[in-house]
């Protein structure tokens, strides 16, 4: 089966610079940065999100914190070996960014219905569930569910990324089997929340806004992932070509693909109560 790369994976995120860049490799003579972008919610918090850039995409004053940018790209996954455990890193991979004039308050009031229109935060993936959906219901009977989606990358690479759905969203995943294909349109969150050991852990994930049905696991016996890479997916590629190869067709029975290397991601807990703000309830 034939995948676009540039369809499967795609985001738009519209923040401000919080806090300063910082180095994070290099690669054919190519050097990446880490910044963080902080995206308002209509509630009044925020989410904070790393993002991933190469030099050639930014000028020296770009990352200047408090600078509002556009940035487009694909959500990312990688794995970091840490204490003789290997960890699920998420990263937004930039292939654009553009610097935007900062509203000042008398045009923020003036375009406030503008404003609730644009999007900030919007995420598209197309991949197969990896590992069986977790349902649950919060202390208040709201139903939640955890999904880890792989998402194909272009050299036999994936994407792993833990979405959250709620609702009816939630109930229908609850009987996705591993190997089935799906559509998410969501928003990247960032929360915390406190494990069993009493440390706080860090969570940057999908929220699920729709979820749609591409094929069952039966469809997609010659449409599997590769196993998780461990360095950035972008950083593989040959210099001065990003996205290049959209056609070719990956290995074979998507079950089988390795899930056992991400004790360390967020869904270390699968199955345990989680405590979730208001905020972070998607209605």
């Amino acid at each position: 089966m034939d995948t676009n790369y540039l369809e499967n994976n795609y985001l738009t995120l519209v923040g401000k610079v919080t806090g300063e860049k910082k180095f994070s490799h290099e690669i054919y003579g190519e050097s990446f940065y880490i910044f963080n972008l902080m995206i308002p919610r209509l509630s009044g918090n925020s989410d904070i999100i790393p993002i991933t850039v190469s030099e050639r995409l930014i000028k020296e004053d770009t990352l200047q914190e408090g600078n509002k940018l556009l940035v487009k790209g694909q959500f990312r996954s990688y794995n970091s070996y840490e204490n003789e455990r290997n960890r699920l890193i998420l990263t937004v991979f930039a292939k654009d960014i553009t610097e935007l004039e900062d509203d000042n308050e008398e045009e923020i009031e003036e375009n406030e219905m503008v404003k609730k229109d644009m999007i900030t935060n919007e995420v598209v993936l197309i991949g197969y569930i990896c590992k069986k959906p977790i349902y649950r219901q919060t202390p208040f009977g709201r139903e939640i569910a955890d999904l880890l989606l792989a998402v194909n990358r272009a050299y036999n690479k994936s994407d792993y990324i833990p979405s959250i759905a709620w609702g009816r969203n939630a109930r229908f995943c609850q009987n996705l089997e591993v190997g089935t294909e799906v559509k998410i349109v969501g928003r990247i969150q960032s929360r915390n929340y406190t494990a069993q050991d009493g440390s706080k852990r860090y969570v940057t994930e999908v929220l699920v806004d729709n979820l749609t049905f591409l094929g069952s696991r039966s469809d997609n016996q010659n449409s599997a992932v590769a196993a998780p890479q461990d360095n950035f997916g972008g950083n593989n590629y040959p210099a001065n070509n990003y996205a290049s190869d959209n056609n070719y067709t990956t290995p074979t029975d998507v079950a089988s693909m390795p899930t056992t290397d991400i004790s360390e991601d967020p869904f270390k807990d699968f199955g345990e109560e989680i405590t979730l703000s208001d905020d972070d309830l998607p209605f």
